[in-house]
């Protein structure tokens, strides 16, 4: 009886990620010695705090998602969907604007932000979908769905307007795209636009250079000739078309592109943050200068540097070798996550995971990019490190069906 028990305990251990465990309690621990060093010296002691009681909830929610049955949970998600729809649609109308999207919801002390929890509504939506019996991407009117699923909630967001959290819904839908067999010719194609956009604002031979460069790489797919010259005309059409489309925006709206194009075209303006976050990250050297000794983090030279930027306060504060291991921390939880959805021997908890994937990668990528002045400033958190309570809840929700998906699957294999 005694060792039918002890079997028993170690098959539940055995059903516990816990590799994936450490990584996120790395990364937690990292954040927020990252957030007290931020917001110490600045009189925002509050808001570590409030770091605190979010991770509690999230914690509590992660618990919850690990130990749902695998059906409860694919029919959770309408739920999950539907009441972000229902969010979205409330905080246009009743949300308090800040910093010019109306973007969350107040009630007593604490608010709410419909377009975070918009993501994991939409990945465990569209993984109850692909997974759905007869579904398959690459017919037209389940792609046609699929499209409706994501269109509904993007749109909302962009209203708000939240241009950043709709850039990761466009994200996390190619990613499942991909990973639920989507044409790769068709996803290059709408990969490559914004580069090319891109190139085409940076000069005549950045331009020349993007469309040389995308024209070489779609000779490899092995797709139609004909399908291939009309997506290199569209390459030239679009390097023609974008400076041209871009001299007819409206003066903030160029100052934005110009910003991330040339950071140190506009210094005391927009180009600021940038530009005092490189600093930030680059005065780090080595191994750093310390915690609370960080001279632009302690000075609050960087705006919002607990929450956009705040990858450039280890970055200042330990250093090269901190910031390395930080990223490599990152690398670690895109791995773990990439092989819980290659593991699944369920679609939807496959699909839904490599979606997870997508959110994850999409958001590091693109935080410590802007930290670095290598994309666009666009207000993207860095999981599990930026301040953010409704952010840290859904990270904390991503990990639970995370959880949930290889707790499912080792006890597949253990009975």
């Amino acid at each position: 009886m005694k060792s039918t028990s002890i079997s028993l305990e170690n098959q539940a251990v055995s059903y516990i990620d816990w590799k994936l465990l450490g990584i996120v309690l790395g990364l937690l621990i990292i954040g927020l010695v990252s957030l007290f060093s931020a917001t110490g010296a600045s009189g925002m002691e509050d808001s570590f705090n409030r770091q605190i009681i979010s991770i509690g909830f999230g914690v509590f929610g992660a618990l919850v998602l690990t130990f749902l049955p695998p059906n409860i949970m694919r029919y959770t998600s309408i739920l999950f969907y539907t009441g972000s729809i229902l969010l979205l649609l409330a905080v246009l109308f009743v949300g308090e604007e800040i910093y010019g999207t109306r973007g969350w919801i107040r009630f007593g002390g604490m608010s709410l932000q419909p377009a975070e929890l918009s993501k994991f509504g939409v990945i465990t939506m569209l993984g109850y979908f692909l997974s759905s019996k007869g579904t398959d991407i690459t017919n037209i009117r389940d792609f046609s769905i699929s499209a409706i699923i994501i269109l509904i909630p993007f749109s909302l967001v962009f209203l708000q307007p939240d241009h950043g959290t709709s850039s990761v819904l466009a994200a996390l839908f190619l990613g499942i795209l991909f990973w639920s067999g989507f044409s790769q010719f068709a996803l290059y194609f709408l990969i490559s636009i914004p580069f090319i956009i891109i190139f085409s604002l940076k000069g005549f031979w950045f331009s020349v250079s993007g469309v040389v460069i995308f024209t070489a790489i779609t000779l490899f797919f092995k797709n139609k000739v004909i399908y291939k010259v009309l997506l290199i005309l569209f390459f030239l059409g679009i390097s023609y078309i974008a400076p041209n489309i871009y001299e007819n925006l409206k003066d903030h709206q160029k100052a934005r592109i110009e910003t991330f194009l040339n950071p140190g075209a506009d210094p005391r303006g927009q180009g600021y943050n940038v530009i005092q976050s490189m600093m930030a990250v680059g005065s780090g050297g080595l191994t750093g200068k310390g915690l609370m000794q960080g001279t632009q983090t302690q000075l609050r030279y960087i705006p919002m540097q607990w929450t956009d930027f705040i990858f450039s306060v280890p970055a200042e504060e330990f250093g090269f070798v901190g910031s390395s291991a930080l990223v490599l921390l990152f690398g670690f939880l895109l791995l773990r996550t990439l092989n819980i959805a290659y593991e699944a021997d369920d679609r939807f908890y496959s699909v839904a995971s490599f979606g997870i994937f997508s959110v994850f990668l999409y958001h590091i990528l693109i935080n410590i990019g802007m930290v670095l002045g290598l994309v666009p400033v666009m207000g993207i958190p860095l999981p599990f490190l930026s301040y953010g309570g409704t952010s840290m809840i859904v990270n904390f929700a991503f990990v639970g069906f995370l959880l949930n998906s290889y707790r499912n699957y080792r006890r597949k294999r253990l009975v």
